[in-house]
């Protein structure tokens, strides 16, 4: 019988077992004590319970191994799978393809409704071709065009909530009309873009410290809308500061604003300046200049170079003196602004063939009256037809008129007045009338009656022009006078350029109504 004896020693990996023969060996059965079973009991159970350890141990190593393979599969299975995945987050280049299929899916829209969307790239839109309807029907509900939206595309890139609404609210709570909102946005689409309280608060409050009538605000804004993306300490200052600096008063300042906002975004160096240096040149002082933008201020808007110059140019060819130009345009400044050079054809062939009127007598009509090229033929026809029918020859008409160009625009009804007085009570040849055609311009009642009766009361013979052509306080001291002095004849009246730089009086600038650009017409 053999014996054999094992010695096991543990490692963390494997078992190392050595298997010795006993130095006994007999060929004979031989009985063991019952000590020496038990010592092989637990050597059994000892070695029984190193095999289970190191088989634990390569359980454990074997799981952690399998944890290991099946991690790293995941991984590469959610590689596989990609933005599918509920946790899984989307590569750069994902989105960017997201985002160019949403942006074309958005330009598809305009493209079916007309819009071309070209101008719109790198333009933050709309997630949703919903969203980019919402915006563009808001914008038709507007009043805003298909052509309107090419016109500025970029209007697309405006949040209805967060930029539209609060923008027209704000313009609606200063006064601007609903009605106007649609020619408002043409003219000036950005305004859908601005920040109320960082934009347009300040550019109102601007305007409110220029003088300009909380009430004449909205209005403002609705001849100019521009003016609300202007910056307060550039053009809207600088011009400021110019026109008071030629004279402009300040207290006209307002009223200048409101009835020509434009002023606001003209450059001093490049539009201004030139302007008023320009009329400077023909013969207006600088203040008279500040007098007529005063009264006149969009004549600051007409082009140097495109109207002004080439009108002054037509002037000059329908023989009006150079000296007097400066009397022309002080008189109607509209004249260098309007398309002239057709007027002055047509009312020269019209006056040549009603009154033979030759080129320099016409240039003389101009010179005394240039609203005389916007008046229209039919109501000049019917004043040369009054006075023929007064009984004066064509050539005293021709003369009258080259003499006094505005009775070719009084009224009628006062002429006819002045001319039954003339004939019944003063009882005057009709050459004085030739001579002073004047007599139809002054007041019947206040001036024409109270003097004739002061110098029939002193029974003083004296002309048209002595007794009319002079003020008032001229006239009281003349009554004094017991012979007529034939010096103080005086001549027709004349436009007196020194009129123009008289100071105003103090309620000059407390109204400021707008003039009408045809009283003549």
């Amino acid at each position: 019988m053999k014996i054999r004896c094992y010695t096991g020693i543990t490692k963390p990996s494997f078992l190392l077992v050595h298997s010795e023969l006993s130095a006994l060996t007999s060929p004979k059965p031989q009985f063991t004590s019952i000590s020496t079973l038990c010592n092989r009991e637990k050597l059994i159970g000892l070695i029984t319970r190193c095999q289970y350890s190191v088989s634990g141990r390569r359980s454990a190593t074997s799981y952690k191994d399998s944890s290991v393979s099946n991690t790293n599969t995941s991984r590469i299975g959610r590689r596989d799978r990609g933005s599918s995945s509920l946790y899984s987050r989307p590569s750069l280049l994902e989105m960017k393809n997201e985002r160019m299929e949403i942006r074309a899916r958005v330009y598809d829209f305009l493209r079916g409704i007309g819009i071309v969307p070209d101008e719109l790239d790198g333009l933050e839109l709309p997630v949703t071709v919903e969203v980019m309807r919402e915006r563009v029907d808001f914008l038709h509900n507007l009043g805003l065009t298909v052509e309107d939206i090419n016109n500025y595309p970029l209007v697309l890139g405006c949040s209805v909530k967060k930029n539209m609404i609060p923008v027209l609210d704000y313009l609606g709570k200063l006064g601007v009309r609903k009605s106007t909102f649609t020619e408002f946005l043409r003219r000036y689409p950005q305004v859908l873009h601005a920040s109320v309280v960082i934009d347009l608060s300040p550019v109102v409050k601007y305007l409110q410290g220029m003088d300009i009538k909380p009430d004449d605000i909205p209005r403002v804004l609705e001849k100019y809308p521009e003016v609300l993306g202007f910056k307060l300490e550039g053009t809207m200052s600088t011009s400021v500061a110019y026109l008071v600096g030629i004279g402009v008063a300040r207290r006209e300042i307002g009223g200048v604003l409101t009835r020509y906002p434009e002023i606001l975004g003209m450059r001093v160096g490049r539009v201004i300046k030139p302007f008023v240096e320009y009329l400077e040149k023909l013969g207006i002082p600088r203040l008279g200049v500040a007098r007529l933008i005063e009264k006149r201020p969009h004549i600051v808007g007409f082009g140097l170079e495109e109207r002004v110059k080439p009108n002054i140019q037509s002037l000059l060819e329908f023989c009006v003196r150079e000296e007097s130009l400066a009397s022309v345009v002080a008189q109607y400044p509209e004249i260098i602004g309007i398309d002239l050079k057709p007027k002055l054809l047509s009312q020269q062939s019209s006056l040549k063939s009603v009154i033979d009127l030759d080129p320099e007598d016409f240039g003389r009509v101009v010179e005394k009256m240039p609203q005389v090229v916007s008046l229209s033929d039919r109501p000049m026809m019917k004043h040369v037809d009054f006075l023929k029918n007064c009984g004066f020859s064509l050539e005293q008409v021709r003369k009258m008129i080259v003499g006094c160009p505005q009775l070719l625009a009084l009224n009628l009804d006062i002429m006819k007045l002045s001319f039954d007085f003339f004939q019944t009570e003063m009882q005057m040849p009709l050459n004085d009338l030739v001579a002073f055609p004047a007599f139809f311009t002054y007041g019947l009642e206040s001036t024409i009656k109270p003097r004739h009766k002061m110098v029939s009361k002193k029974a003083l013979k004296c002309s048209l022009g002595w007794l009319l052509n002079c003020s008032d306080e001229k006239f009281a001291q003349r009554m004094d006078y017991d012979t007529i002095d034939m010096e103080e004849m005086e001549s027709l009246p004349s436009f007196d350029m020194n009129t123009l730089t008289e100071p105003r009086s103090d309620d000059s600038g407390s109204e400021y109504d707008d003039d009408s650009d045809d009283d003549y017409v």
